[in-house]
Parts: structure tokens; C-alpha cells; sequence
């Protein structure tokens, strides 16, 4: 059967486009016919689902060089129970017509959904969900109050198995001192009529409104899971446990059977079970309360400077981009925008992660909802709403949160035949319990564990009938078993990792990337921007005479100090490279221009302006070709670098970016930029060194400057690689990839995107505002290179936590499931021991928020 998916298309600007896209969906197998219509930037396709996916149609209009409009919706659901439910709304979603891609996860109890919104709405991925028998938090697209419904709905379902838990707790309690009274004391205490009622009633009596009200979303669950979603969950389990007991002692009640009664064991599986999933929904709110609190810490109000200097009050929502913003000492900054008047010190702690606050002045970038701290700041706004800094770090948080690591595919094979299997082998176990009762109470005997149950079947000198142990070793076998543990173990983890990373300025673009950062075995860093500040200062200028020999005694510097006789020279050198490099954005060039008009030059404009990327420019200035840049540049346009050479070499043993300048076909000078090494860069190398990682030196800078930095900051000379040009930096990264390392590539996430793209690890290094950096896969908000550090270090760290809590959820069932199908665990101690694995994991994994990446994570020992 086909289905037709219709496309808002972006990029076309002819016809010939629309036939492009129209050919690029045809040549996809499973596509019936396509269309694309340029009038309307509207497209459409026939396909069959079975052949192709819409995910892939998508691709094939990136492919041909156009993009489809898709939006993604973050949607809270409610009552989910085990990794497998979450499995049965991905199902269900993803069935969706429209629907690209969704990802729902456990821990944080929400689906990230990727649609067509041509073709779906977020009202159809809700229906979606609750026909699956789940609950949406159904929210308005676009609200401020998005986050407080989510909130409301986690607070209420807290709220709900509180009072649950409770209730039970009341009903519980005196069949708990009858239970425990009992396993101590043999029953003595307990009277065997009560006002004349039997002791069995009276448990039947309390332990029927626990069934109808604490059973009864596990009995609906239960239902929703086998009969709709064709799956069983953790819900079926508790309700086949729970049911067994309560049934079979119903059945003792009323005569049908003989043996005890287990009332007790029937509430307090169902008490136990509801009190872990108190504990849980409690702490999954926990984990996300450090994103909770950074949205909090956004400003409400904003006081917006009209043209005529009046001030005014208004809501953040109301603020547009190009407002101007007055920010006094100790009030936040609404939202992110550029300083436009006065000086102060800003905190940026809970951005960056940085303490020390940040001086501020007029042209420098400030983050929305940081501090300022004592002068007054007049700020234009650059972004607003969702497109802050603040907004757009919980973003890629909670998206990397749904991306779970690679490890967690091997959970979710076993979560999917798991209950199943329990469910099998406790039938077994049941059945083979009730056929050889003698011979399997023998071996378990020998075993050097403790004894049977109520001694074992009566057969076998124990005090039960074979049936009713039989009951009790199938009750105990479904309830022991925890597959909530064990989806649990990997995204509780993830989620507390990449809240860490946000909080110390690191953000992962997902939980596969933060898999992957922790196996990096080289790090390749760009030279400027990364490891330098790159902020580049003119530092020289050389003037040649004719005969190529340097004009003067001394050369010329950015400061001033000039020999007499030369100054004329040099300033006609100066003025022609800064000419000539006036209509460039590189560093290099700005700060030539910077330098020229700092002296007074009056820097003309250039003619016939063209940049050679890796090389200079090339120019025309009152008439005459100027070049300026490196001696590959001179030498393709047959001028002679040779009489320059000495002095070029003497620059770039400074560490110097030295450029030379021809006129004419001729060597006229030199002229010299210097940037200077970050802080942190020597620090970052030596603790990447420390931890057996190779450090490389990327650079399109010649290879003297490129050494210097090297040296400067500890790394080994052979691994520099220079005069890289920029198209060129992602081949070098393929080539350190191809000789077996691994490579993690740190750039500034512009100009180095395609070497972050094809690296294992694409690290931008960021400022502040610059979050969403599309190539990259870690982004880093501070300009600090020993944040490359702590991103490998928090992989780490989580990859090991991720694997603590998987060993204690598999080793948990692989001990307690046999312990139980031996007839050694009583029902109502499995129920306990089930709540209590599920809640353990949480704690552990909420245990590894006290973590600070400042050191290597240890998994057992302290935390400093």
C-alpha cells in the first residue's frame, strides 16, 4: 500500500530545481511518482512505506542540494513503567504518517519526535501515544508554558503514587506485623478470630481495596501492553505476581482449595512495588533539576530604552531583537545582545561554568540571564526566545539526552525478550516444582544456601502443599525479575552526564557522541582561535630598498619605535599591504588594517580585490598589482621571495605570522603578525599527554610560527602539520584516522567544519553565544582548550558509570532470578527486592551528579 508525503522545500529558484528534486525522489527505489513545484516551494511523493522510508525521501532532496522543512517536538509521557514501554511509543509514533524519526526515553519519561509538519501535527503524535495507552502532556506549541505543563504533569504523578503508597501503607500495615509476626514467631501472637471474623477475612478485607486501587494501573498497563502493543512490560509482571497471590488465597478462602492464605504477600507486593515507583518518578525529577534551575534563572522583565530615552518595563517575551536593553548592577541580562554602551564585570557562572566574572565593554558579546555585576550596560539585543544561548544549551541537552549511547542497543536487545523469558521460566520452574517436588528440594539442599520457603512442600518435609509451592516459587520467579533496572541503567546515566557537561560548559550533541569522546586517542587542535587567542596584533614592518636589502637599522613595530630614515618606507609598505588587504575578513588582514590606522595611515581602497585562500590577496592600489602573503604566493606570480627569506625566517622563529608584500613584480617589505597562546593551552596538553593521548599541531600558518606555538605549549615538533590549507584540514584529519587513531578534531566549528565533520570527535570551541554549531559534536561555551579535557574526561566518567549500573541490573537478575525459581525467596521479599533494584540504579546514577571533571572520575572511591 502507498503513501503520499507532501513537502515544503527549501533552495529552489527555478524550474529546473523543481525537476532536480522531482529526479533525485524518483531515483529512489519504492518511489511511485514525485513532484516539486517551484511557484510554491511545494513538493510531493508517492512511495511505498515498505520500500523506502520518509527519513530517506528527506535525504534525497538533501542529496540533490535542497533541504525539506521538518520540525522536531520534545512530548512528556506519563506512565511508563519499563524500557519496554518506551519501545511501544517509539512503535506507535513512528507508525505516524509524516513522522521522521522518534526517540523515547525512560529516565527523563520523554519522546523527541522528528516530523513533517506538512504531513503531521503534534495532536496526531499525541493520539498516537495515548492509543498505545500511554498519557501525553498535551502542550501549546510555542508557549512560554511548555515547560511549567511538563513540570506540573511530573509533580502530579509524584503527587499520585505518593498518596497510592500511602493508602496502601495504611491498609498494609497490619498484614505486614501478621507477616513478619509469623516468619519470627511461627503465628503465635496472632488471634485466629477478630470481632468474630476470621483472621482470613479480615486479610481478604484489606487486602481487596489494595488490589482495586494500587493494582489497578498495573491490571490496565498490563492489558494495554499484551492486547494493543502485542508486548509484555514490567507492568505484567507485578500484576501476574500480585494477581497469583491474591487469587490463590481467594480460592483457600472459599474452600476451593487447600493451603494458606497470602493476602498479606498480595498488598505488599503491590506497596512495595508503588513505593519504588514513588522513589523513582522522585528522583527522575532530581536528575533533571539542574536544567530546571537554569531556565529558572531566566530574567522575567526587561528595561527596554526607547529612540526619545525613556525606559520602560515589559515582559521577556516582548523583547525583539534590536531592542536596547538598560542592565544595572545585579540584575540579569534578559537575553543575549551585544554591549552598546558603559563597562562592567559580568558573571557567566551558570553558562560557562566560570567563576570569576568577565569584564565587559562596549562591541562585546553578553549571554542572556548571566549577571551583571556592578556597572550599568546598555545592551542591544542579538537573540531572543528560543534562540538564546540559555534555550539552546537545554535543547542540545535534552536532545542528547534522547540519543542514547551505543551500548545501550545491548539493554534493549535483552529488555525486549526479557519478560517473556521470566515469564517462561517461571511457568517452568512452577511446573517442575509440582512434578518432582522430592527431587529438586534434595539438590537444593545440598546447595550452601539457606532453606526453602516455609520449608519447602510438605512431601519433601516441608509445611505447604507441592501446589502451593508450586504457587509460591512462579509468584516469586515473575516478581524478582527487573528489566526496569536494566533500562534504566544507561539513560539515567547519560542524562546525569550531559547535565554535568552543561554545567561545566560542555555540551554533547548526543549520548553516542558522549560514548565516543572517552575513546579518543588523538587530539588535533586548530592553531588559531583554538590554542591561540586569535586576536592578532601587527608587530613588524619591513621596508626593502631596491636591491632587497632592509631599509634601516632597525625594523618598524606596532609601537611606534620607528629609525628615522626609514619611516617613510615603511609607511609606504604599510600602506599598500593594508590596501590591498582592506576587502579581507581574515584575522591576518584585520589586524594589518587595525595596525595602519592606529598610525595615522590613511588605508585607500583597493581595485580588482581577490583572496587566495591558504596564500594572501592579490590587489590592485593606485594602479599598481600588490600582492601580500606567503612565498607560494609570490612565487606562482613569478615574483622572487629570496631577497625576503632570512628576515621571513627570523619572524617566524619569534613565533610570528610574517607576510610579505611585493609591488610590481617586486619585494617591497614585510609585514609581521603575532597572536598570543590561550592560558589554558600548555595546561590542556600536558594533562591530554598525561592521559596517553597524542597532540597534534593543524595549522594553514607556515611552518617556523607553527612550531614556535608548538613549543610554547608542549607539543612534540613531529606532530605539527603546516601550511594546511583549509580545504585541505579534513583530508590531514582522514589521514591521522586512516593510520589506525582515533581522532578528536578541536576548531573553531567555521572554518575547520568539514575537519570536524569527518573527525571521530568534532570539538568547536565556542564564545558564550555560539551553541548550536552544526558540525560539531561537542561544543565547548568557554574559550578554553582545557575544556577539551574535561569532555574526554565526563565520557569517561559516564561510560563508566553506565557500565556500574549495568553490571548491578544484570548481575541483580542473574543471582536473584535462580534464587527464586529454586523456591528460596518468599513473593513479597522478591516484590522488595525488585523496587529496590530499580530505585538503586537511580541513586547511583543521581550519586554521579556530585562529579566535577576537574579529575579523572573514580569509580569507587571518593569523589574530591
Amino acid at each position: 500500500m502507498t503513501r503520499t508525503a507532501h513537502f515544503d522545500i527549501m533552495g529552489m529558484s527555478c524550474a529546473n530545481c523543481s525537476a532536480a528534486v522531482a529526479d533525485a525522489l524518483e531515483s529512489r527505489e519504492g518511489v511511485v511518482e514525485a513532484n516539486a513545484n517551484f511557484a510554491t516551494n511545494e513538493g510531493a511523493v508517492e512511495y511505498d512505506p515498505e520500500a523506502v522510508s520518509l527519513d530517506e525521501l528527506y535525504a534525497a532532496v538533501e542529496t540533490a542540494g535542497y533541504g525539506a522543512v521538518s520540525e522536531t517536538v520534545t512530548i512528556a509521557i506519563a506512565d511508563m513503567s519499563c524500557a519496554n514501554c518506551a519501545e511501544a511509543n517509539e512503535t506507535a509514533l513512528e507508525a505516524v504518517p509524516g513522522v521522521l524519526d522518534s526517540e523515547v526515553n525512560y529516565a527523563t519519561d520523554e519522546a523527541q519526535v522528528t516530523y513533517n509538519p506538512a504531513d503531521a501535527s503534534p495532536a496526531a503524535l499525541y493520539d498516537a501515544i495515548e492509543s498505545a495507552g500511554y498519557s501525553p502532556v498535551r502542550e501549546k506549541s510555542g508557549s512560554g508554558e511548555d515547560r511549567d505543563a511538563r513540570d506540573a504533569a511530573r509533580e502530579a504523578e509524584i503527587s499520585k503514587e505518593r498518596r497510592r503508597t500511602l493508602f496502601g501503607a495504611a491498609l498494609s500495615a497490619p498484614l505486614l506485623f501478621v507477616l513478619v509476626e509469623n516468619l519470627l514467631l511461627g503465628g503465635t501472637l496472632v488471634p485466629e478470630t477478630v470481632f468474630g471474623v476470621t483472621f482470613g477475612w479480615v486479610g481478604f478485607a484489606l487486602a481487596t481495596p489494595v488490589q482495586l486501587v494500587l493494582g489497578y494501573p498495573f491490571y490496565k498497563n498490563s492489558y494495554t501492553a499484551l492486547a494493543k502493543n502485542g508486548r509484555a512490560n514490567m507492568d505484567v509482571l507485578i500484576a501476574l505476581g500480585s494477581s497469583t497471590a491474591y487469587v490463590y488465597s481467594v480460592a483457600v478462602l472459599a474452600g476451593l482449595v487447600a493451603g494458606g492464605i497470602y493476602f498479606d504477600t498480595a498488598a505488599l507486593i503491590l506497596l512495595f512495588i508503588t513505593l519504588g515507583n514513588y522513589l523513582e518518578a522522585h528522583s527522575k525529577g532530581q536528575a533533571d533539576e539542574a536544567l530546571r534551575r537554569l531556565l529558572e534563572m531566566e530574567a522575567e522583565t526587561a528595561t527596554v530604552v526607547r529612540e526619545d530615552g525613556t525606559e520602560a518595563k515589559i515582559p521577556l517575551e516582548d523583547v525583539a531583537v534590536g531592542d536596547r536593553m538598560k542592565v544595572r548592577p545585579g540584575e540579569r541580562i534578559p537575553t543575549d545582545g551585544v554591549v552598546v554602551d558603559g563597562q562592567s564585570a559580568v558573571d557567566e557562572s551558570m553558562v560557562t561554568g566560570e567563576s570569576v566574572p568577565v569584564e565587559k565593554r562596549e562591541g562585546d558579546e553578553v549571554v542572556g540571564s548571566t549577571i551583571n555585576e556592578n556597572g550599568v550596560l546598555v545592551v542591544e539585543a542579538t537573540k531572543v526566545g528560543a534562540d538564546t544561548a540559555l534555550q539552546q544549551i537545554v535543547t542540545t541537552v535534552k536532545e542528547a539526552q534522547s540519543r542514547q549511547p551505543d551500548i545501550q542497543n545491548l539493554a534493549d536487545r535483552i529488555s525486549a525478550y526479557f519478560v517473556p523469558a521470566v515469564i517462561a521460566n517461571a511457568l517452568l520452574w512452577g511446573v517442575v516444582w509440582f512434578a518432582a517436588p522430592e527431587l529438586l528440594a534434595g539438590v537444593v539442599a545440598r546447595l550452601p544456601l539457606w532453606g526453602l520457603v516455609a520449608g519447602g512442600p510438605a512431601i519433601a518435609g516441608g509445611t505447604v502443599s507441592v501446589f502451593e509451592f508450586a504457587v509460591v516459587v512462579f509468584a516469586s520467579a515473575v516478581l524478582i525479575a527487573c528489566p526496569c533496572a536494566l533500562g534504566l541503567a544507561t539513560p539515567a546515566a547519560t542524562m546525569v552526564g550531559t547535565t554535568i557537561g552543561a554545567q561545566h560548559g560542555v555540551l554533547f550533541e548526543g549520548g553516542d557522541v558522549l560514548e565516543r569522546a572517552k575513546d579518543v586517542d588523538t587530539v588535533v587542535f586548530d592553531k588559531t582561535g583554538t590554542l591561540t587567542e586569535g586576536k592578532m596584533e601587527l608587530t613588524d614592518i619591513i621596508a626593502f630598498d631596491g636591491e632587497g636589502v632592509a631599509d634601516g637599522s632597525e625594523p618598524a613595530t606596532a609601537g611606534g619605535q620607528v629609525a628615522a630614515p626609514s619611516r617613510r618606507s615603511e609607511d609606504d609598505v604599510l600602506r599598500l599591504a593594508a590596501a590591498a588587504e582592506r576587502g579581507s575578513e581574515h584575522p591576518l588582514a584585520r589586524a594589518i588594517v587595525e595596525g595602519a590606522e592606529e598610525r595615522g595611515i590613511d588605508v585607500g581602497d583597493a581595485e580588482a580585490f581577490e583572496n587566495v585562500p591558504g596564500h594572501g590577496v592579490r590587489a590592485t592600489v593606485d594602479g599598481r598589482e600588490v600582492l601580500v602573503g606567503n612565498r607560494k604566493l609570490l612565487r606562482d606570480n613569478a615574483v622572487d621571495p629570496s631577497p625576503a627569506i632570512e628576515t621571513m625566517e627570523r619572524l617566524e622563529k619569534e613565533g610570528k605570522t610574517a607576510m610579505l608584500v611585493a609591488c610590481e613584480g617586486e619585494v617591497v617589505g614585510v609585514v609581521a603578525d603575532a597572536d598570543t597562546v590561550k592560558p589554558g593551552a600548555a595546561d590542556a596538553v600536558r594533562e591530554l599527554r598525561e592521559r596517553g593521548v597524542d597532540v597534534t599541531l593543524l595549522t594553514g600558518d607556515n611552518e617556523r610560527t607553527a612550531r614556535a606555538v608548538a613549543e610554547q605549549v608542549g607539543i612534540d615538533p613531529a606532530n605539527v602539520r603546516a601550511e594546511v590549507l583549509p580545504e585541505d584540514k579534513s583530508d590531514a584529519v582522514e589521514a591521522i584516522q586512516a593510520e589506525g587513531r582515533t581522532a578528536m578534531m578541536v576548531g573553531d566549528g567555521v572554518n575547520d567544519a568539514p575537519a570536524l565533520a569527518v573527525a571521530h570527535v568534532g570539538t568547536a570551541i565556542g564564545s558564550g553565544t555560539d551553541v548550536a554549531i552544526e558540525a560539531a559534536d561537542v561544543t565547548l561555551m568557554r574559550d578554553d582548550p582545557r575544556d577539551v579535557v574535561r569532555a574526554i574526561r565526563i565520557s569517561d566518567a559516564t561510560l563508566r558509570k553506565i557500565r556500574q549500573n549495568l553490571v548491578w541490573a544484570l548481575g541483580y537478575n542473574t543471582a536473584m532470578i535462580p534464587l527464586a525459581s529454586l523456591g528460596l525467596l518468599q513473593p513479597v521479599l522478591a516484590a522488595g527486592a525488585m523496587a529496590f533494584s530499580s530505585v538503586s540504579v537511580l541513586t547511583n546514577s543521581l550519586l554521579f551528579r556530585r562529579y566535577t571533571p576537574d579529575h579523572d572520575y573514580e569509580l569507587l572511591g571518593r569523589l574530591r
